[in-house]
């Protein structure tokens, strides 16, 4: 196995994240990404400190694992040091790999406690905080950030000093502010800056890499050791295996095909099924799907009806609809012809409106509203 990169005393086999995103990157979605190839390190979805402590059955839902699920990192947010200090100590007994601190949450839950991104405003209360998770545990303790709390505020670098000094094994920064929230586009410059202001620990950027390319640039654009993503894994769960491969060879292989999409897909589903049970796993994978029938071509009908189910009979009901309904505009191989999609020629009456063409890829959802409802 070739060594990318090293978090603490990790070695890694890529320099590729999973970024923590909450009610999305819980274990099935962990163990399915990992299975396909590529990824280096993933992070659990964020979980309050006082709330695992008390062994909040939501808490500890969000934190379960599996000896597949490794190498593995705990997130935490919270703003009492005793109690992300415990949690920690909790996290290392759990068998978790690192526990990582959220610093960069816009959602006002998280902020008006004084954690996420309130974090970054008082730099000597955060590296007394962290210094406590430090000393408690044997594990590494890393910290996910935004570039600062606005544009005013771009506190990034002078806190990633602060928590080099104070010891932390790694920095994960996101290349937005928090008054962005999602908006806008990724300050690659500003990432740099981070970079550029710690000595020897790895940064890891983060933000609006949804293709190999876009992975690439990131890292050439900002000098980052690693790159995680998010929401671009929903987007294309193959990222991973696809962009090592790309940053390893410079070269792109093909996204998979529509029988290796239902492929996945069903893994994905059958898990979250294994994890919460049928029925209520079925309703949670509810706004899992839609993101794998972006890339399934014109597929209104299957996304309304599968925002419907509650059972497995319901999935594959609705798969094996959708998959009668497409089989005439197929190839041999079960791929749309390219008269129907990809591609500017795709017929009225099949395409969806807003749909991509061979060129374009649809844009990743994010929240609505003001930061401050999110």
């Amino acid at each position: 196995m070739r060594v990318i990169m090293r978090l603490g005393p990790y070695e890694l086999s890529s320099n590729l994240f999973l970024s923590p995103l909450a009610g999305y990157t819980n274990l099935p979605m962990r163990e399915t990404v990992r299975e396909l190839g590529g990824l280096g390190w993933a992070t659990t979805d964020l979980v309050n400190a006082r709330s695992l402590l008390e062994r909040n059955p939501t808490a500890l839902k969000l934190v379960a694992t599996s000896p597949a699920d490794r190498p593995l990192a705990i997130q935490l947010f919270g703003s009492v040091p005793e109690e992300m200090r415990d949690a920690a100590v909790m996290c290392q007994e759990m068998g978790a790999q690192s526990v990582d601190i959220n610093m960069g949450c816009p959602v006002k839950k998280v902020v008006k406690i004084g954690g996420g991104s309130a974090m970054m405003t008082e730099l000597t209360k955060t590296a007394a905080l962290v210094r406590g998770m430090i000393n408690a545990v044997k594990i590494p303790i890393t910290a996910k950030m935004r570039l600062g709390w606005d544009e005013e505020n771009l506190t990034a670098p002078d806190l990633a000093r602060v928590l080099e000094d104070t010891g932390v094994a790694a920095l994960f920064v996101h290349g937005r502010t928090r008054a962005q929230g999602f908006s806008g586009s990724v300050n690659l410059a500003g990432i740099r800056t981070v970079v550029a202001a710690v000595r020897t620990i790895p940064v890891i950027g983060n933000g609006d890499v949804t293709t190999p390319e876009a992975a690439k640039h990131m890292a050439d654009e900002t000098g980052c050791a690693g790159v995680s993503i998010g929401r671009g894994a929903f987007y294309d769960p193959w990222i991973f295996r696809r962009t090592e491969h790309y940053l390893r060879t410079g070269e792109l292989t093909p996204e998979p095909g529509f029988a290796e999409r239902v492929r996945v897909m069903r893994r994905h589903f059958e898990r979250y099924v294994a994890f919460y049970g049928e029925e209520n796993g079925a309703k949670l994978f509810r706004k899992v799907a839609p993101w794998y029938a972006k890339r399934f071509g014109p597929a209104k009908d299957f996304k309304r009806r599968i925002i419907a189910i509650a059972s497995r009979a319901d999935f594959e009901a609705a798969l094996a609809e959708y998959a009668a309904w497409r089989a005439p505009f197929c190839d041999d191989q079960g791929e749309l012809l390219p008269k129907y999609w990809p591609g500017p020629m795709v017929a009225s009456f099949m395409r969806e409106p807003g749909a991509p063409d061979s060129t374009e890829r649809e844009a990743i959802p994010v929240p609505k509203g003001p930061v401050e409802v999110w």
